[in-house]
């Protein structure tokens, strides 16, 4: 099976070369808002779809109109018409589903961040001399800070505040298969400790947006006083993103070293399969016969989610799903049902048995144990009975 990774670098474009990467970023913004205006108006006049090979044949008779468009190749702008195209086909995938998606908006040129390349035309990578190549913009530099491995394919230019990062995504990408170790592992995620393992280490949640809430919170605030469109309030702005950056990296820094520490130390790593968004989703509003609000936990709920979301479940998941398929490690999902309430020793099943946030008392047996530890014992049983390793109705 080919293996297909995205390896992220740090650009270092001069003076100049800034400047045609803000131009650039300008010019697709205006081709992207452009296409979808076109495939609106073809919908709402003669009821019919514009697809993206008509788009991109269009291009051809839009160099003469508009050569700027097309200065840096008609690479890039095929991977702006995709990325339109992939949003209808998203909104099109929630509708056919019965949600309720929003219809795909223009692109303010401030928040048209990103270009990709789509295919191998237009740049070229050479590693030795730490240069990207990028048709009209010139040879980058580029900070190669670990190899790349297996066959680049495409490429996204991202700017970030006053940084320029690009992601180059690679197939073919050989495995690195590491020795057994013969150990499995259940993990439970939370709040309170990030991870409990049913080996009985329990791993303390970092928090890195709050503690950085203080400093966000100032900093919003001396945004909220800067008018719009200043200078000033550009700077705020900066400023703000600059620190919920630096929360991104915190988070990002622990679910990487979290991960690499399970994936090395165990064959079988078992967690709850959990659905993020539905956990943090807000609670529905509840009224009374007269048609007035009443309380229904949303304060609460929003500090629980806060703390979910700062606690980077999904993002550890994935990290943990890459890093296992690349190894040669085993994840297993199991259903989250009743491994908070069922004890690990005996196997009784009730809420009461959960004391506290921190406590596990069974009431059967009297098996006591801190609630996180029990829940992962619970978890890689549920694993291992998923493969065949214990009897389904059996215990340990």
């Amino acid at each position: 099976m080919s293996r297909c990774r995205t390896y992220r670098y740090l650009l270092q474009p001069t003076g100049r070369q800034r400047a045609g990467l803000e131009t650039l970023l300008s010019v697709q913004c205006e081709l992207y808002n452009a296409a979808l205006e076109e495939r609106r108006g073809v919908w709402q006049w003669e009821q019919r779809s514009v697809s993206y090979f008509g788009q991109c044949r269009d291009l051809t008779g839009l160099r003469a109109l508009r050569p700027e468009v097309l200065a840096c190749g008609v690479t890039v702008c095929r991977g702006t018409l995709q990325r339109l195209d992939r949003a209808f086909a998203a909104f099109h995938r929630r509708c056919r589903g019965g949600q309720r998606p929003g219809y795909p908006r223009f692109k303010s040129v401030r928040r048209f961040d990103s270009v990709q390349w789509e295919a191998t035309n237009g740049w070229s990578l050479k590693t030795e001399q730490r240069r990207l190549a990028l048709f009209g913009i010139g040879h980058v530099k580029v900070h190669l800070h670990r190899p790349i491995r297996g066959t680049p394919k495409a490429i996204t230019v991202r700017r970030e505040g006053r940084r320029w990062w690009v992601s180059i995504r690679c197939v073919d990408v050989p495995a690195t298969p590491l020795a057994p170790t013969g150990r499995s592992v259940g993990i439970d995620l939370g709040v309170c400790w990030q991870v409990a393992t049913s080996d009985g280490l329990l791993i303390a949640a970092d928090r890195p947006l709050r503690r950085s809430a203080e400093r966000l919170a100032d900093a919003q605030g001396h945004l909220a006083t800067k008018r719009r469109g200043s200078g000033h309030r550009a700077r705020a702005a900066a400023r703000v993103a600059a620190i919920h950056r630096l929360v991104a990296n915190q988070r990002k820094e622990v679910a990487h070293q979290l991960s690499r520490a399970l994936v090395n130390q165990y064959d079988l790593i078992v967690h709850e399969d959990l659905r993020v968004t539905n956990l943090v989703r807000r609670p529905k509003p509840r009224k009374d016969e007269d048609g007035t609000y009443l309380a229904n936990g949303a304060k609460a709920k929003g500090g629980l989610n806060r703390a979910i979301h700062d606690a980077g479940w999904g993002q550890l998941l994935s990290y943990l799903a890459y890093k296992v398929e690349e190894t040669g490690r085993e994840l297993i999902a199991v259903d989250p049902r009743y491994t908070s309430q069922r004890c690990s020793s005996c196997g009784h099943v009730e809420a009461a048995n959960r004391c506290s946030q921190a406590v596990f008392r069974c009431l059967a047996c009297g098996y006591q144990a801190q609630a996180d530890l029990n829940a992962a014992l619970n978890i890689l049983w549920a694993g291992r009975a998923q493969r065949g390793l214990v009897p389904v109705e059996g215990r340990n």
